[in-house]
């Protein structure tokens, strides 16, 4: 099996996904960032609007449209903290 992050979106007033990703890519104040198992541990401040878009094994993505927050990588992972976090729809993910 291939190397996997442990993901976890959590808005203020609930952990909106959680699972094991190939991929998370997230546009934060500096630009677009994505970030693969082995990354080097960093702090991002999201950008307003902003869409964090996490690919699955196999393929599959699932985006979310997200405003302000954070976005933590560490040697365990990445985490998303934001203030509001809502799925898009399939057909709207590119």
């Amino acid at each position: 099996m291939a190397n996997q992050l442990h993901v976890e979106l959590v808005a203020v007033e609930e952990k909106v996904w959680s699972g094991e990703a190939e991929m998370v890519v997230a546009r934060t104040t500096e630009g677009e960032l994505g970030v693969l198992p082995g990354h080097a541990p960093l702090l991002g401040q999201l950008a307003e609007p902003g869409q964090v878009r996490i690919k699955l094994a196999g393929g599959e993505q699932i985006a979310f449209e997200v405003a302000g927050g954070f976005l933590s990588v560490t040697g365990s992972g990445v985490t998303v903290l934001a203030e509001s976090a809502t799925a898009v729809t399939a057909a709207a993910t590119r």
